[in-house]
């Protein structure tokens, strides 16, 4: 698997958004249309939302981190509720 990086896979779609056809960016950069289809989904903002699909993964990751965290001091506060 290649991995590319983010201003490319930026540049790619922002190319896009600029007239270029998806199957003319894949024959030029060698990538698989499905590909930059993907990389619209990571990077455009999604109409009923507003967000990317990058910013709502991460807000997906830190709401799943912060679910985790608070879940940690309720049971700490049980264990130090118990001992007074």
């Amino acid at each position: 698997m290649t991995r590319y990086e983010e201003n490319f896979k930026q540049m790619i779609v922002e190319l896009n958004q600029t007239g270029r056809s998806v199957r003319g960016l894949a024959k030029e950069y060698g990538l698989a249309e499905a590909t930059i289809y993907k990389w619209k989904n990571l990077y455009l903002p999604d109409p009923s939302t507003g967000l990317t699909g990058k910013e709502a993964a991460d807000l997906r990751k830190e709401n799943a981190r912060l679910k985790e965290e608070l879940e940690i001091l309720k049971k700490a506060a049980a264990i130090f509720s118990r001992k007074t």
